[in-house]
């Protein structure tokens, strides 16, 4: 007896654990909605020395080309234009020079990253590094910035002077002189250096295509980069009902958990051949993990293979039942080429998420909006479309603007016009069950009542 009892026991456990977890394309349709991306925006007025041509020395570059086809059919203007660009850049400090002049521009650097709500009035989970920057990676990158976008002008200033057109072996040569030139000899100064970060989430009003809100938002409280603490909770204003995701209450996953990360990694949201909506949408990646490290400052890091790159830091990771455990971070490079591998990458725990959650005094709670779409998912998956059309409504009333709802309703509406609901389908089997009884209790009852009609006339021919 005591052994049954441990099966079904073990059994009823075993159905939980399995109820629990959600195919990765519900995992995605839960939680996407959520996710957002995370925009910091610095700002300064830039001054560059100028950079002008030796007009001694170019032309005399100029003349001793000149020199190798004086009759002027040896070589093509390209040819000697080869030549020229290749000179200047074997040798662009001998032909370029600095100014004591200033060129005057106001610039700005953007940089991305992702993050996801984890309230409904708009608090956001995200990476420290994501919103704040040293100094010296914010000169450096105002640097690269303002030299390309100088060079460029200077090169065109260049085309437009020789009234030729450059070939793109020829710009790269060019370009490569100025980076050189403008590393040894210009010099560059910021003034009135500003910093704005915003929140940028989908929305949706199902007549129109999907659309973003970028919002401003606050910093409420934050950790350092790696190797600190790289955690950052924002807010932004004016907003209720918002999309959020659910954090575990587990500080650490098991080796071997299987995990999914949502996010807006820069090679898909910035990628040329591409349109600009369809970066809207967060990425899903999916892995394991691989294991749990130790950082150098002495608290866990959860080691896992589902891909990350530039943009996808502050993204979510969630398990199998579609809860957050941690916070995507950073990865690692491969010491061969120095990019980044694809398959050794790190996340942030729930254990250190929580703190800053605690220091920013905030609770994270469903919103009414998420928990009523959950829930529609959940029959939506299961094949209870007619429940579930109900719920997505319910969320229109809430949130009309809810991600992914106007899809949702359609994809529902198609499903119960082609006969296809659960429920519908149940009943007409019972339906079916029920009238197939009452056939064949009818046919029954008309049996037994003639067997009993062919008894009473052969007891009576019996007795005659």
């Amino acid at each position: 007896m005591r052994s049954i009892t441990l099966i079904l026991f073990l059994f009823a456990c075993f159905l939980q654990a399995i109820s629990q977890t959600i195919p990765a394309e519900h995992n995605y349709a839960r939680n996407s909605p959520g996710v957002v991306m995370v925009q910091t925006v610095f700002s300064a007025t830039v001054y560059v020395n100028k950079v002008e041509i030796n007009d001694q020395r170019f032309d005399k570059l100029v003349d001793s080309v000149k020199r190798l086809d004086t009759s002027g059919t040896m070589m093509t203007a390209g040819e000697k234009l080869d030549i020229v660009v290749n000179a200047l850049y074997k040798n662009p400090l001998r032909y370029f020079r600095a100014t004591t002049q200033y060129l005057r521009q106001q610039h700005r650097i953007i940089g991305n990253g992702t993050g996801f709500f984890i309230t409904g009035d708009g608090y956001v989970i995200t990476n420290c590094h994501v919103v704040d920057r040293d100094s010296a990676f914010i000169r450096q990158k105002f640097t690269i910035s303002t030299f390309q976008e100088v060079t460029d002008a200077n090169i065109e200033a260049l085309q437009s002077s020789w009234a030729m057109t450059l070939t793109d072996e020829q710009r790269n040569l060019l370009y490569n002189s100025y980076s050189l030139i403008y590393s040894q000899l210009s010099s560059m100064i910021l003034f009135d250096l500003e910093k704005e970060v915003y929140v940028i989430y989908r929305a949706d009003n199902g007549e129109s295509k999907p659309f973003s809100v970028k919002k401003p938002a606050e910093v409420v409280v934050k950790g350092k980069a790696m190797p600190g603490k790289d955690v950052a909770i924002l807010k932004i204003k004016d907003v209720k009902e918002l999309p959020t995701l659910e954090i575990s209450t587990d500080s650490l996953v098991g080796i071997g958990s299987r995990v999914f990360v949502f996010g807006y990694p820069q090679p898909a949201t910035g990628n040329v051949f591409l349109s600009s909506e369809s970066g809207n949408d967060p990425t899903l990646t999916a892995g394991i993990v691989s294991a749990i490290r130790q950082s150098i400052g002495g608290w866990p890091v959860i080691q896992m293979d589902a891909v990350i790159t530039h943009g996808s830091s502050g993204s979510p990771v969630s398990n199998e039942s579609g809860k957050v455990i941690g916070l995507a971070t950073f990865g690692s490079l491969e010491q061969k080429t120095g990019t980044l591998s694809s398959a050794y990458n790190f996340a942030i725990p729930n254990s250190v998420v929580w703190e800053f959650i605690n220091a920013a005094g905030v609770t994270p709670e469903m919103s009414r909006a998420s928990n009523l779409y959950n829930d529609a998912l959940d029959y939506y998956f299961n094949g209870y479309y007619k429940k579930a059309r109900r719920k997505f409504l319910a969320v229109q009333e809430v949130n009309g603007n809810y991600p992914q709802l106007h899809f949702y309703l359609a994809l529902c509406e198609n499903k119960i016009t082609a006969g296809e609901d659960r429920e519908s389908t149940t009943r007409r089997e019972i339906f079916r069950i029920a009238g197939l009884i009452v056939i064949v209790g009818g046919i029954y009852l008309i049996f037994r009542r003639r067997r009993h009609l062919h008894a009473v006339r052969r007891n009576k021919d019996a007795a005659d």
